[in-house]
């Protein structure tokens, strides 16, 4: 546990659950395990455990593996990745949720190759006319 006195800048990594109380600034990762914001806790990192509730402040971005959860009092300017999200009534939130995040990397990178490969075979016909 941070609690509410300490202040941190810098990178948190770990391989177990945490709760912030405190404030932290930098990155938060926690891959496979969770994170808890406190009332009391200000975030201003991009966080990535397995499941994220936020009572406190957080601005960043926030990536749940398993789910991410705005408490009443939870305030969140960032964007949010996971496969589930609760904005609980009363929370507060300013940015762009994906809830699935497989299917847009998978789109995204579909057509940035191919796009590519159009530009290279659109260049090389006009070289070669160009040269002949």
């Amino acid at each position: 546990m941070i609690g509410p006195t300490i202040k941190i800048s810098g990178d948190i990594s770990g391989e177990e659950n945490l709760a912030i109380e405190g404030k932290v600034e930098g990155t938060i990762n926690l891959k496979g395990h969770d994170l808890s914001v406190g009332q009391s806790g200000e975030v201003r990192a991009d966080i990535t455990a397995s499941v994220v509730r936020i009572d406190g402040e957080v601005t960043g971005d926030i990536s749940g593996m398993e789910k991410v959860v705005v408490s009443k009092n939870g305030r969140v300017k960032g964007n949010i990745v996971a496969p589930r999200v609760t904005l609980e009534d009363g929370a507060k939130f300013k940015g762009s949720i994906d809830m699935d995040p497989a299917e847009s990397s998978s789109v995204a990178a579909g057509p940035k190759p191919a796009a590519k490969a159009a530009a290279a075979n659109s260049d090389s016909p006009q070289a070669g006319k160009a040269a002949g």
